[in-house]
C-alpha cells in the first residue's frame, strides 16, 4: 500500500508552524518570556499576529511546544533506550552523559527560558513541571538498570540513586560546569561520568 503523498497546503502549514516555533524560541532565548510579544513572533516569522494564535496558540501555546520539544525529542528517547543493553555500569555512564551534554547542547536554551519564567508564570511552571517529570522519570530508568548491573552501592535504593543521577545529570550539573565555569564540553562529559560512578557505589546518603 502506497504512502499518499503530503498536499502542498499541508506542507505549507507544516512550515509556517516551525517557522512560528523557530521565532518563538528564538525570542524567549534572547528576550525573555515577558518581554516577547506576539507581535514579535509574527515578524520574525513572517507571518501575520493573527496566525500565531491560530497556529501557534499563542505565546503560552508556543511555550508548551516548546516543552514538547525538548522533553520528547525522539533523538533523546532512542538514545535513553539503548542505555538498557549496556551491561558495564561505567560504559553506561559515560553513555548517560554523552546523551545529556547532547541535550543540553540541542535543548539547553528552552530550558533556561522555562526555568527563568516558571517562577513568574502559571503556564511556564505547568510545563516546568511536566518537563522534569519527563527527565526523571528517564533517569529513574537508568538508576534501576544501573542497580541490576551493579553499578550501585548494594544498601542503596531506587530513589537514592535517582537522586544521585539527578543532582549530575540534572539542570544544573552542565550548566554550573559549562556556563558558569566555562569548562568545555569535552571536560565536562567524561568528568560528571567519573564523578557519578563514583557517588553511585559510594555509602548511600543518610535519611
Amino acid at each position: 500500500m502506497s504512502t499518499p503523498h503530503r498536499s502542498r497546503r499541508s506542507d505549507y502549514a507544516e512550515a509556517t508552524r516551525l517557522a512560528i516555533v523557530d521565532a518563538a524560541r528564538l525570542l524567549y532565548s534572547r528576550k525573555g518570556y515577558f518581554t516577547t510579544t506576539v507581535e514579535e513572533i509574527a515578524a520574525e516569522a513572517r507571518v501575520a499576529p493573527t496566525t500565531v494564535y491560530a497556529v501557534g496558540g499563542g505565546k503560552q501555546g508556543l511555550l508548551r511546544t516548546l516543552v514538547d520539544i525538548w522533553s520528547q525529542a525522539p533523538i533523546v528517547a532512542e538514545k535513553m533506550d539503548e542505555l538498557d543493553s549496556l551491561t558495564d555500569p561505567e560504559g553506561l555512564l559515560r553513555q548517560l552523559s554523552a546523551v545529556t551534554r547532547s541535550m543540553r547542547e540541542s535543548f539547553g536554551d528552552i530550558m533556561r527560558i522555562l526555568i527563568a519564567t516558571a517562577p513568574h508564570n502559571e503556564d511556564a511552571a505547568e510545563g516546568l513541571a511536566i518537563g522534569t517529570g519527563r527527565y526523571r522519570e528517564a533517569l529513574a530508568l537508568v538508576a534501576a538498570h544501573l542497580h541490576g548491573i551493579g553499578g550501585t552501592h548494594p544498601e542503596m535504593t531506587a530513589d537514592q540513586a535517582t537522586d544521585i543521577l539527578w543532582f549530575y545529570f540534572g539542570y544544573s550539573g552542565y550548566f554550573t560546569l559549562v556556563d558558569d565555569n566555562g569548562w568545555p564540553y569535552e571536560q565536562a562529559e567524561p568528568w560528571l561520568a567519573r564523578q557519578a560512578l563514583a557517588a553511585l557505589r559510594g555509602t548511600p546518603p543518610a535519611g
